[in-house]
C-alpha cells in the first residue's frame, strides 16, 4: 500500500503512464464522454466525491503545465479553489461544447459525485525538468 499519493488503482497508473502533453478530464457527473474514451468512475452518491479534492488529489501526483475550463463554470467556489489549486498554472477558459470536443483525445475522464454545472478541467500533463 502506498503511504503518500493517488491510492485509487487506476488513477495512480493512469497518471504514472502519461507522457507531455498528455491529457486527463476531472469531471463533474453529468459531462458525456465521448466514445472510446476510459472513465474512471468515481461518483458513489450526489456530491461525494466533490470535484476539489478529487482534483487536488490528481494535481499532487501529476505535473500539470496548464488547465482547460469552460467559461460557463461560474460557481465561484469552484472557481476559487481551482484557482488556488492551481496555482501557477496558466488556466485557459474555452466554451462547453469545445471542452467537450476536447475530451476525446483525453487519456481518461474521471468521473466525479460533483452536481455543480460545468465543473470540469482538463489537465494537460507536462514535464519535471
Amino acid at each position: 500500500m502506498r503511504d503518500a499519493g493517488l491510492w485509487h488503482p487506476r488513477l495512480a497508473a493512469l497518471v504514472a503512464g502519461m507522457g507531455h502533453t498528455d491529457t486527463i478530464v476531472v469531471a463533474d457527473a453529468g459531462l458525456p464522454v465521448p466514445p472510446g474514451v476510459e472513465i474512471v468512475h468515481l461518483g458513489v452518491a450526489r456530491g461525494i466525491p466533490t470535484f476539489l479534492p478529487v482534483l487536488a488529489a490528481i494535481t499532487a501526483d501529476l505535473v500539470v503545465e496548464e488547465a482547460t475550463v469552460a467559461w460557463e463554470l461560474t460557481d465561484p467556489g469552484i472557481l476559487a479553489g481551482l484557482h488556488a489549486g492551481l496555482a501557477g498554472i496558466p488556466v485557459k477558459t474555452t466554451s462547453h461544447d469545445d471542452l467537450k470536443a476536447a475530451c476525446r483525445s483525453a487519456c481518461a475522464v474521471v468521473r466525479t459525485g460533483e452536481a455543480t454545472p460545468y465543473a470540469n478541467v482538463i489537465l494537460r500533463a507536462g514535464v519535471p525538468f
